[in-house]
């Protein structure tokens, strides 16, 4: 068995077996922010698996049918799959609302997903991860070099206090994305004990996240306004000062140009610094780690700390053939050949998790799973049976084979489905196209060669 993170968003996680001749594909949703939730709306119709906070939140605002989400447990192992199954464990991120890393262990190894994460002392203390083999880490790479020096964010939070202290007759204007950076603005009006006026939708979001009551709609009431970052500009700087003299606050660890004297940038990152990223992989000490951000070549800086221990090796071993009958063995002979130029073309070498503009990664998210979004609720009444188990078809599959939505032991986000009912050159095929260059490398030429003749030698036999 061999598992395999894909790029998308969410995130596809590939498990196959060869010597079951089965595969299983999961979907995990890590947390809410929009460059992760490319393609999820109401017609979103495959199982979906995220922390409770965030299933909440994926049918509140993106109205994805209650009978696709799979909320699971943060902190409790989760075995996800029948004939091809894998454990998983959610583990929070320390980043936003909700956020979760996820833990897959099986035969194939065990793999740390971090997704966006900042790094805290305190994860040494998580039972999931004390003493663990890491095989394989997906880490988010985002302030992923020397120079890019960040504070806490309690030093942050302090950096934010002091310059509104420094402007005592003025408004505070704090930019903010859609969720993200609660616990600034709740430690901020505590320190000065005024509400934050915040917008009737995001005020519903406030309750929903069951925050501290410091929060309020009505306008007037405090003199710090929490607003979308994309509010924090030159006109509206002009503007709200021409009413009543005001500073803007970018509570951000990235470049930002300024564009109006009185916006200020305040170093406050919910992503890990470099040195926070050391310390985490030094501690953890997994045998290969793969960044998550497209571009980032962070490997070097952590070559050090990585394990001498081998990683698991994908299961090469191979399954009696099934025993067809005529018939079936002449339409397979015809079929097989194109059948595997087709898995070819649509199953490149894993590149990692890699996130990628709307466009592009709305794109490779279809490349890969193969969805095709139906223009339709596919929620409704006849496709969710009152049992929980839920059935996603297009109009061609109707009275025919139903695709199961409720698998037992799957992971965040994950469509199961058994592969086709052929034998090992297909089966071996997809393997050898799923498995990571770094685990091949680890088998002897001689192994592989005779595996691909082995592969060759079934095929023509056929």
């Amino acid at each position: 068995m061999n598992g395999t993170v894909i790029p998308g968003t969410p995130i596809a996680v590939d498990f196959w077996s060869v010597r079951k001749a089965r595969s299983a594909r999961l979907f995990f949703l890590s947390h809410m922010h929009s460059d992760h939730t490319v393609g999820l709306t109401s017609t979103w119709c495959r199982p979906l698996y995220c922390s409770p906070l965030t299933a909440r939140l994926l049918h509140r605002r993106l109205q994805v049918p209650m009978c696709w989400i799979r909320p699971l447990e943060v902190g409790q192992s989760h075995v996800l799959g029948e004939e091809v199954t894998v454990t998983v464990t959610l583990l929070d991120s320390n980043h936003c609302p909700g956020s979760v890393m996820f833990l897959f262990e099986g035969t194939f190894g065990t793999i740390l997903y971090t997704g966006d994460f900042r790094y805290s002392s305190s994860m040494q203390g998580e039972p999931a991860l004390q003493g663990r083999h890491i095989d394989r880490l997906y880490l988010d790479n985002t302030h992923c070099h020397p120079e890019q020096a960040l504070p806490s964010r309690q030093l942050a939070t302090r950096q934010a206090a002091h310059l509104i202290r420094t402007h005592p007759q003025h408004h505070v204007v704090i930019g903010v994305y859609s969720l993200g950076k609660e616990t600034l603005l709740v430690d901020l009006a505590m320190e000065f004990s005024t509400w934050v006026v915040v917008s009737p939708w995001r005020l519903e979001q406030m309750r929903l996240l069951e925050l501290p009551d410091v929060f309020t709609s009505e306008e007037g009431a405090g003199w710090i306004r929490a607003v979308d970052v994309a509010e924090i500009r030159w006109d509206t700087l002009v503007s709200w000062n021409t009413l009543h003299p005001t500073i803007a606050i970018l509570p951000t660890g990235r470049p930002v140009k300024v564009t109006h004297p009185k916006i200020h940038t305040i170093p406050y990152s919910d992503h890990s610094s470099f040195l926070e990223l050391c310390e985490f992989v030094k501690w953890l000490k997994p045998c290969s780690v793969i960044p998550i951000v497209k571009g980032g070549m962070c490997q070097t800086y952590f070559q050090k700390y990585l394990s001498s221990a081998p990683q698991a090796l994908p299961d090469f071993q191979i399954p009696k053939p099934v025993q067809e009958s005529v018939q079936q063995e002449n339409k397979r002979k015809t079929l097989e050949p194109l059948h595997l130029l087709r898995r070819a073309a649509q199953h490149s070498v894993p590149r990692g998790v890699v996130y990628e503009s709307p466009e592009k990664s709305t794109e490779n998210s279809e490349e890969f799973t193969s969805v095709r979004v139906h223009q339709q609720n596919c929620c409704e009444s006849a496709f969710c049976s009152k049992e929980g188990h839920t059935y996603c078809q297009t109009d061609k599959e109707k009275g025919q084979e139903a695709l199961s939505g409720e698998q037992p032991g799957a992971a965040s986000a994950v469509s199961q489905a058994p592969a086709p009912d052929e034998h090992f050159p297909t089966g071996f095929a997809e393997q050898y196209l799923l498995t990571p260059l770094n685990v091949l490398k680890q088998n002897s030429s001689q192994k592989f060669d005779e595996l691909v003749e082995d592969f060759f030698r079934k095929g023509e036999a056929s």
